[in-house]
């Protein structure tokens, strides 16, 4: 077919004047049958596709046009399919069929050409996938952080001390935390992502105008830019691609699926760690219109006023790329009369990350503007920062990113009525070797102990820490005495049961309830998982997720009204987002009210008779009558793959080069000390992640910071049951186990011995078991 496409483009060539032709395909289709059948043989379309992946590899006007055929809304007239057959209203192409023709029916040519098209996208697009771009990305970003680092190598010269300032600045705005290594990150996603945005927004500059790029650029200029700049120019090919795939759109939703594309592929993998961090997920355009809805519904149902009124500030704390305000402003719910107070005044977004808050900025400037019309106007309602931070402290000295602090010092000023928004969800990081512990906000976990966990009768009361939930806790106090709170989250507080002092809270500090359980809980398994669903957010998150709208209405008398909808039971994602598109908002959905137990509990309530059972254990201790009076959680070691082998011999060496790497960074360590060059509070950055070598855990990095000294003793070795009827080696060290728990009343010695019996635990997603043992239980 290649040489075909060469013989055609030659003849063509030679005709004077003449330089594009035409190539028809002519395809023979079954009577009757539908286009995703018929297009799902391969064998016979496959010529098809073959000859216009020649035709693209020589006409680049056509290939740019096959990479947008999925984006623009108008058919290119470089390509088009017509067909002969069927009834007049059918025709597509030139004259009449025959009578013959007609006989082979050829209905749904609309149908076919839709098909077609989408199956040209998926055969013929041959653009490099924005996932392989971020591998590159990745690695030129590590070497810009090297570049950067060794141009602040002399603290005493003027980069180092701008340097200096510039992190103040990002303290100031984001948070206490923020590292130099944080710093260096962000001015590395800066110089990889600006030629992003002078590619997809040729009409205006926005690196020029934005506050926050201005500010990184200056400090950039300061470090000698065109030094750093050599490396991007490997990513040429990238910025083409990029500028390729974004010319010529011509509909607001086709940039968007560009925004989100480079979002979604792009970041996630060329930042992982900080994307793991934050909880970073892509909210489906359903989800969102269905929040946007439910927020306006409900204003006007309690309050009397909509979102477009006068006065009602509107407020996505965890933007993204701005996806709620876009929507908002492109939902018609704001007046066109309102179009520009609201634009200018009071809609504001919030984001932590440099390349989301850069994308978010673009696109709600381009949707204002493309409803509105006019010369360019940046959205000042967008700010970087740390949501939960701006309550922690309001400090507005910051001479770094000036504009940046004015507009976040404005949007504390005011009172927000509305918060809508998909706010993180990270519990924390799952190995401390990660270096990514989430951030600590002293004020907001404060408020979430005096109610949240105050209320609770859960034993471990981690989750409630979660960044989710912390999200509510903002809102609540951040909304004050009325208003409205709408957000897509985890859903696991439902019926958590840790959760029951946070639902408590809940019903107090609100006067009305809405939740839409949307399930998708893929952290169990078997016949439950499928139950459960498809996940809404595809592989962004394995958790339950929920739609809770929340209302503070003073004048309300009586307890919280708390209404509720379980989505259903073996629903596929497609089905899920089809269900919460069709009812449009929650005034809608068919909800039942609740009628909470004194426990707490929404659904599932517990048979009050089983507080009467005697308990198997108790903390309370002598003061209950126990079956047991000792128990205990199985070993929790954060370092499975060091502490547990079935081989004693190889779990000897594994342990002992362990425990001597460490005895090596912390001679080394207690030498920089020692010699007053390093400080013990400091001590994060003299630490080696490398997880070949060691294993850290919070305990380990604490006695690393206090230079506490440890050896191999091999006589901590014993037998244990790692699962069941899975007997390996364990090295049992209350030093290098992350949590032993009461396992040493069990067996105070390696030498003694016990009969356990192992239950499944509280709140586990796993159906109850028991297993008798004789050897140390994992957790």
């Amino acid at each position: 077919t290649v040489d075909v496409v060469q013989s055609v483009g030659r003849v063509m060539r030679k005709v004077q004047g003449k330089k594009y032709g035409y190539v028809i395909l002519p395809i023979g289709i079954p009577a009757d049958m539908k286009p995703e059948d018929a297009l799902k043989d391969n064998q016979k379309y496959k010529v098809v596709w073959q000859v216009l992946q020649a035709l693209r590899a020589h006409d680049d006007t056509f290939n740019a046009m096959v990479n947008k055929i999925d984006l623009n809304q108008a058919r290119d007239s470089k390509l088009s399919i017509i067909g002969i057959g069927g009834g007049p209203d059918e025709l597509d192409g030139v004259g009449k069929p025959s009578s013959a023709q007609t006989e082979m029916v050829f209905p749904y040519i609309n149908e076919w050409r839709d098909a077609i098209y989408a199956k040209i996208v998926q055969k013929c697009g041959d653009r490099r996938y924005w996932e392989d771009w971020a591998k590159d990305i990745a690695y030129i970003a590590q070497a810009h952080v090297t570049r950067i680092n060794n141009l602040l190598a002399d603290a005493d010269s003027d980069a180092s001390r701008a340097f200096t300032d510039f992190v103040a600045g990002l303290r100031e705005n984001l948070n206490p935390s923020v590292s130099h290594d944080d710093a260096v990150e962000m001015l590395a996603q800066h110089l990889i992502t600006k030629p992003v945005f002078d590619a997809l927004f040729e009409n205006y500059s926005f690196a020029s105008q934005n506050a926050v790029s201005v500010a990184m650029q200056r400090m950039l200029d300061q470090l000698q830019e065109q030094s750093l700049e050599k490396e991007t120019e490997t990513l040429s090919r990238f910025y083409d691609d990029v500028r390729q795939r974004a010319s010529g759109i011509d509909n607001q939703a086709g940039k968007q699926k560009i925004m989100v594309e480079l979002y979604d592929k792009f970041f996630r993998n060329a930042f992982t760690k900080m994307s793991e961090r934050l909880g970073i997920v892509y909210t489906p355009i359903e989800v969102v219109d269905f929040i946007i809805n439910s927020a306006d519904w409900a204003c006007r149902k309690e309050f009397g006023y909509g979102l477009t009124d006068k006065g009602v500030h509107i407020l996505d704390p965890f933007t993204g790329t701005g996806t709620f305000m876009v929507r908002l402003l492109q939902s018609g719910l704001i007046k066109d009369e309102d179009l520009r107070r609201k634009y200018m005044h009071e809609l504001h977004a919030n984001e932590i990350v440099l390349l989301a808050y850069y994308i978010a900025a673009i696109n709600i400037e381009e949707t204002f503007h493309y409803r509105a019309g006019g010369h360019y106007e940046p959205f000042s309602g967008i700010v970087l920062t740390d949501t939960f931070q701006m309550a922690e402290n309001a400090t507005e000295l910051d001479t770094v990113f000036p504009e940046n602090n004015r507009r976040a010092a404005h949007q504390r000023s005011k009172e927000i009525r509305i918060i809508i928004g998909n706010p993180p969800y990270s519990a924390g990081q799952t190995s401390a070797n990660d270096a990514n512990q989430n951030q600590d906000y002293p004020k907001l976990n404060s408020r979430i102990r005096s109610t949240y966990a105050e209320y609770s009768t859960g034993t471990n009361k981690n989750s409630l820490y979660d960044s989710y939930i912390q999200a509510f806790r903002w809102a609540s106090d951040r909304i004050g005495k009325q208003g409205i709170v709408c957000y897509v989250s985890n859903g696991a507080f439902i019926d958590g049961n840790a959760a029951d002092g946070f639902r408590k809270s809940l019903a107090d500090e609100f006067s009305a309830i809405y939740c839409f359980n949307l399930r998708g809980n893929q952290r169990t398994s078997g016949e439950l998982s499928r139950q459960e669903g498809g996940k809404i957010f595809g592989s962004g998150s394995r958790a339950p997720i929920a739609i809770t709208l929340l209302v503070k209405n003073p004048e309300h008398a009586g307890p919280c009204e708390i209404h509720y909808h379980d989505i259903g039971d073996y629903l596929s994602r497609e089905e899920k987002l089809s269900i919460i598109s069709s009812f449009g908002g929650m005034e809608n959905v068919p909800c039942v009210r609740l009628k909470p137990n004194d426990s707490h509990d929404w659904i599932n309530l517990r048979d009050p008779a089983f507080a009467s059972f005697m308990a198997i254990g108790d903390k309370a201790g002598d003061e209950s009558i126990t079956l047991f009076g000792t128990y205990s959680n199985g070993l929790k070691s954060n370092r499975d793959a060091w502490v547990y082998n079935f081989c004693r011999t190889r779990l000897n060496q594994n342990m002992s080069a362990m425990i001597n790497e460490y005895m090596r960074q912390r001679d080394r360590f207690q030498d920089l000390v020692n010699r007053k060059e390093a400080n013990k509070a400091d001590f994060n950055r003299h630490v080696s992640y490398d997880s070949g070598k060691i294993s850290w855990n919070r305990s380990l990095l604490n006695d690393f910071a206090r230079c506490v000294p440890h050896s191999f003793d091999g006589e901590r070795v014993v037998p244990a049951i790692y699962r069941p009827y899975c007997r390996e080696w364990l090295y049992f060290d209350r030093h290098m186990n992350d949590m032993v728990y009461r396992i040493p009343s069990l067996f105070p010695t390696t030498e003694a011995t016990n009969t356990l019996i192992s239950l499944t635990g509280t709140g586990s997603s796993k159906p109850f078991s028991a297993l008798m043992m004789t050897t140390y239980p994992d957790l």
